[in-house]
């Protein structure tokens, strides 16, 4: 396995690789909605949607203890939302960027009473401040790629699931073939070109490319999720390959 994390340019080590992400998505967040309906053309709530539905039996659940992790602006929480029915227990949104984390709190607080709730937590997905095998669902949707060390995180969402309890990372790929050419085409010329003109910033969407590149292809992932402790690891692709979902299970005991 080769795999790492994510490297900004300039950073220098993990420590140095967190610190970039997170400015770099603070000065985003204002217009981080915005860019992200425009750059995949609506397609990212209809990922997030699915996402959900592969995991409807345990949000079904009113009793099940729900994380999802770099939660951004709270889209995919809302997603999951959706399908948890009322009265069920509050679904944690973390993610350790204050300025993303704050809009995504301003949406969970925006829900109507008696509907299923979410609690915006500001934390570390490498060193998270739960109990050891306190949660039935991990999910994360376009965050896990942003990682400084992704051997660490996944660790570490083992160690807060529950036995048996289930994974799902939803995260960009690169697609093969002629619309993988295609793609390539947009995501690396067109999307930061775009991404400069809405936000006024160069380097976050010249980012986005970049970590997409460098992030582990579907089977070196999955050797990573089989050697941090998981199984049942799958990966499902989304729109022709351009994203896709990775689930698995905390190992059970015994």
């Amino acid at each position: 396995m080769t795999a790492t994390g994510a490297k900004p340019v300039g950073a220098e080590d993990e420590a140095g690789a967190a610190r970039a992400v997170r400015q770099m998505f603070d000065s985003i967040a204002p217009r981080y909605d915005l860019l992200n309906h425009v750059l995949s053309a609506n397609v990212d709530r209809l990922w997030w949607s699915r996402t959900a539905r592969r995991f409807r039996e345990v949000l079904a659940d009113p009793d099940s203890a729900v994380l999802d992790i770099c939660c951004g602006t709270g889209d995919m929480t809302m997603a999951l939302l959706k399908r948890r029915p009322a009265g069920a227990r509050p679904i944690v949104a973390a993610d350790f960027s204050r300025g993303m984390l704050s809009r995504g709190a301003e949406k969970f607080a925006a829900r109507r009473a008696g509907e299923a709730g979410a609690v915006p937590l500001e934390a570390d997905a490498l060193h998270l401040p739960l109990r050891s095998g306190s949660l039935d669902l991990i999910v994360s949707a376009f965050g896990f790629r942003n990682l400084a060390n992704y051997e660490a995180g996944l660790r570490e969402f083992n160690r807060v699931l529950k036995p048996g309890g289930q994974l799902g990372i939803l995260d960009f790929s690169e697609p093969g073939g002629l619309v993988g050419k295609a793609y390539a085409v947009y995501f690396r010329r067109v999307l930061p070109a775009i991404g400069r003109l809405i936000c006024g910033a160069d380097g976050p969407y010249s980012y986005l490319p970049a970590s997409v590149g460098s992030f582990p292809p579907p089977a070196e992932m999955l050797e990573l999720l089989r050697a941090t402790g998981y199984t049942e690891c799958a990966w499902q692709s989304y729109t022709f390959g351009i994203a896709g979902l990775y689930t698995a299970r905390r190992a059970a005991i015994g």
